[in-house]
């Protein structure tokens, strides 16, 4: 089991894990969990930025469970910081084991975003 009964934060994606993301053991491929990790970070922050954001950082992140072939993975974002131009989330991934009801956090990280203007450059979050 893992070390939090349930998830924090909003649930920003849902998707399933098919064949094709994983190793011959059936096990997840962590690079996958993190893009879509990544993926929903760089939706909840557009979201809040009004506009394009891209990932600056990701702080540590450690693998507590893996993640099988038909788990339903989720990715859960709480937003923890709105600087000028950056956003600082922290995303949570955890796996809905195959036909159960049973989830289980699977690992989370802090996501730097930053807002960026239409030329690219840092541009400052509009805060509506």
């Amino acid at each position: 089991m893992t070390d939090q009964a349930a998830p924090s934060g909003e649930l920003t994606l849902r998707t399933l894990a098919m064949p094709g993301d994983a190793n011959a053991a059936g096990d997840i491929f962590g690079g996958w969990v993190m893009a879509q990790m990544d993926l929903s970070a760089g939706i909840r922050a557009a979201e809040v930025a009004h506009g394009r954001v891209v990932t600056m950082a990701v702080k540590e992140m450690v693998f507590q469970l893996p993640v099988k072939i038909g788990d339903t993975l989720c990715v859960y974002t709480r937003l923890e910081r709105i600087g000028r131009s950056s956003i600082t989330l922290n995303i949570e991934a955890w796996a809905q084991r195959y036909l159960t009801a049973t989830m289980e956090k699977v690992t989370d990280a802090t996501f730097v975003m930053v807002a960026l203007d239409a030329e690219g450059r840092p541009s400052a979050v509009e805060r509506r």
